[in-house]
């Protein structure tokens, strides 16, 4: 696969490695060549009508060098030899000469095969991916009178990936497609609207969406009934209380909190550099006993799974917090050399035009023991919060702010009522030790979560189960 991809550019696998061994004769500690080759193609239904039908390409190569703990790098989106060769000798001439620190040579050889080849943009037609959206619209109307507007976008990518490194022996090679629905319903009662939204999605075949599932659904019949039950439960919310309350969150999507408050200060850039409220805690107890907190890429199909990192270190299973102990940052090559440690597989890009960072993939707090009706059951007076519809974390200091698109009022034991407007205040470390039941129903969100870091872009998972906060701060609007 490797010498099919690089046959396109008239490359062979031995002139990357003639450039590799290159960079390290220009005394060089690192060097990597990564090759990327995207399609993208979208497709917008709104009001009935078919708005918008788009498709993107690119490809190019990026080339980088690090020295101490300084980097040069370089990127083209004219995939020739003789640019490979020019920019190589650009980027090494750029760092100064210094004492020399060669990373330490590994062998990334085994890799996950995590999810299928398929390119849904050539596999699938135009006309049955008009039929779902076309679909989707109709099913949601059929759901409720109030439904006056149905917004849908069906987004599918392709993406293969070649990686060249001067720290490994072997050159690495990744194909990965991603497809998503995103869905938003408008209802209407007595002029007053209100909006839900719904979606998922993975690396997938497009076909995948269509598959039935154990009570005869299909995804898109599930998330489009979602949208639209969603949008009614708003229409009916009342207004959040403000106040210092139990907290309970729902399974899947609430994991954002921990993506986050917690994950982010992990992430081995923001430790370098002093600036998370992690710094100095490994070994410490940073959450509730009960906590256990992994960032995983090896999840079948999802959406923040990779065979392989972008510096092709492969996807793996990394415990960060275990019984409340803080245990582990994530870490891409170069800060992980900086840092004396190892590459965790979390050296993420959103493309050749850009250095890769530290960042997270799927993750998400393990299951507890405790059933979600003992959870509620457990709440005197507080608020169920079921999804977020965004948030804002300082990484310093672990402070957070979360809006809810989905909420309601528990009080003794029961779920009463819905509420809209209610916004989570709190900091990272203390909502971790502020939890006190961790139910055992562990879920990943459906497939729909970005994460944005230095002005890139990368797709990401996140989870948990239903988890019960003894005390967080609601901003409401009573």
């Amino acid at each position: 696969m490797i010498d099919i991809f690089l046959k396109k550019y008239n490359i062979t696998k031995n002139n990357i490695y003639l450039l590799l061994n290159d960079m390290l004769d220009k005394k060089v500690d690192f060097g990597d060549i990564y090759f990327q080759l995207k399609e993208k193609e979208v497709w917008v239904l709104e009001n009935k009508i078919i708005k918008k039908g788009t498709y993107f390409f690119d490809e190019g190569v990026g080339i980088r060098v690090v020295k101490n703990i300084s980097s040069s790098f370089s990127y083209t989106n004219s995939i020739t030899l003789n640019n490979l060769v020019n920019a190589t000798n650009k980027v090494c001439s750029f760092l100064s000469t210094m004492d020399r620190n060669i990373f330490k040579k590994e062998s990334y050889l085994n890799m996950n095969y995590l999810y299928t080849q398929c390119n849904s943009i050539k596999n699938f037609s135009i006309k049955k991916k008009i039929y779902l959206l076309r679909s989707i619209d109709s099913l949601a109307r059929k759901q409720d009178f109030r439904v006056i507007d149905v917004y849908s976008i069906l987004t599918c990518e392709y993406e293969e990936i070649v990686i060249g490194s001067t720290d490994n022996n072997f050159i690495s090679h990744d194909i990965r497609p991603l497809v998503n629905i995103s869905i938003r319903v408008t209802v209407e009662q007595n002029n007053n609207r209100e909006k839900g939204y719904s979606g998922g999605g993975g690396r997938l075949k497009f076909s995948d969406f269509f598959k039935k599932k154990n009570n005869n659904e299909t995804l898109i019949d599930f998330w489009t009934k979602e949208a639209v039950r969603i949008a009614l439960v708003t229409l009916s919310a009342k207004s959040s209380p403000s106040g210092y309350f139990p907290v309970v969150l729902g399974p899947g999507w609430p994991g954002i909190l921990f993506h986050e408050a917690v994950g982010h200060g992990l992430e081995g850039d923001f430790i370098r550099k002093k600036t998370s409220i992690f710094y100095k805690k490994i070994g410490k107890q940073v959450a509730s006993s009960l906590c256990t907190i992994v960032d995983d890429s090896t999840l079948i199909g999802c959406r923040g799974s990779i065979n392989i990192d972008d510096e092709g270190v492969p996807g793996q299973y990394n415990i960060l917090v275990e019984k409340g102990i803080l245990k582990s940052f994530l870490q891409d090559k170069l800060n992980a050399h900086i840092m004396d440690s190892k590459s965790t597989g979390n050296g993420r890009r959103e493309s050749y035009a850009y250095l890769p960072l530290p960042r997270m993939t799927n993750t998400y707090l393990l299951s507890g023991t405790d059933k979600h009706i003992n959870i509620i059951e457990s709440v005197e007076y507080g608020i169920y919060a079921v999804n977020f519809s965004g948030g804002e974390v300082d990484i310093t200091s672990g402070n957070f702010v979360f809006s809810t698109s989905e909420a309601y009022i528990i009080k003794n034991g029961k779920i009463l009522y819905p509420i809209k407007e209610a916004t989570l205040i709190g900091s990272g470390i203390q909502v971790m030790q502020s939890i006190s039941m961790i139910g055992d129903n562990l879920s990943i969100d459906s497939g729909l979560g970005t994460c944005s870091k230095s002005g890139q872009n990368i797709s990401v998972g996140v989870g948990q189960p239903t988890i019960k906060i003894n005390k967080l701060t609601i901003g409401g609007v009573s």
